[in-house]
């Protein structure tokens, strides 16, 4: 006897329509620059971006994260790593220091994260309502990718060659001056893969990757750390810390130290002359 699936009535294992609760919406948080910051030059300068973030994401997008927030700070108030530099930002998330870079004169800036049709969308949202609303801004020289740490980089280094070829010599492609990794370096299986990205977009010498972050899990800061002993293991990268600084922790009921939790720390690493 053939048995025909057709002939069955399978609804006795269909879920009921509530039976699991809907995916959290998304939300918005409203991040305020700091008044001494904001260019007195700039009309209609803005102090304030509304960041959506996606309800939920299993690589906590769905976070403005308190190194985020001191990254921004720090762009703002150190204008001339951005002003007419090429920007590249990974795992982006609500891009929020990408914006800053904008703002503050960057010459391209390139915002990824990973290529989910959501993350990338709630991005373009973001640029959408913080940046072409205002009557003077000009956001061709941004632009949105998905990318994966530490896969080609040939679609990165394209975005900037093509807007950028009459300005450099045949030979030399151009690569960028400023990476910004906010509160990445917790991944520690990607911690090789990031840095190949690295080394693979940044100019030689003169290129810098900023890295800021939080122990978010304190028994485990010194796997965060392994990321610069890496970096520096190659003779690729110097690496130096420029900032500390205490915030609130971003989840007060999680274990360990509330203190560790609460830093937010501020590392430069400096590209170095192939050996």
């Amino acid at each position: 006897m053939t048995l025909e699936l057709e002939d069955h009535d399978f609804s006795l294992f269909k879920e009921p329509e509530d039976f699991r609760p809907p995916p959290p919406e998304p939300k918005v948080v409203t991040f305020e620059r700091k008044a001494d910051h904001i260019s007195s030059e700039r009309e209609n300068d803005p102090q304030t971006f509304n960041i959506r973030l996606v309800g939920f994401h299993p690589l906590w997008a769905h976070q403005l994260w308190n190194a985020s927030k001191c990254l921004s700070w720090y762009l703002d108030e150190h204008k001339d790593l951005v002003s007419n530099k090429n920007v590249l930002e990974l795992g982006a998330g609500g891009a929020l220091p990408s914006f800053i870079s904008f703002l503050n004169g960057a010459k391209k800036v390139v915002i990824t994260d990973y290529p989910d049709n959501d993350l990338i969308e709630n991005i373009k949202y973001n640029v959408q309502m913080n940046l072409t609303l205002k009557d003077d801004c000009d956001i061709s020289n941004i632009k949105i990718l998905g990318y994966l740490w530490g896969s080609h980089v040939g679609p990165l280094l394209d975005v900037i060659s093509s807007s950028q070829q009459n300005s450099q010599s045949m030979n030399k492609r151009p690569l960028y001056d400023l990476i910004i990794l906010s509160d990445l370096i917790f991944n520690h299986s990607q911690h090789s893969a990031l840095l190949k990205t690295c080394e693979e977009c940044l100019e030689i010498e003169n290129g810098q990757v900023l890295v800021f972050f939080t122990h978010h899990r304190p028994c485990l800061a010194y796997k965060d750390m392994e990321f610069f002993e890496k970096a520096e293991a190659n003779g690729l990268f110097k690496v130096e810390k420029i900032l500390e600084t205490v915030m609130k922790p971003m989840f007060e009921k999680d274990r360990g130290s509330d203190i560790v939790r609460a830093t937010v720390h501020g590392y430069r690493m400096i590209r170095q002359k192939n050996k």
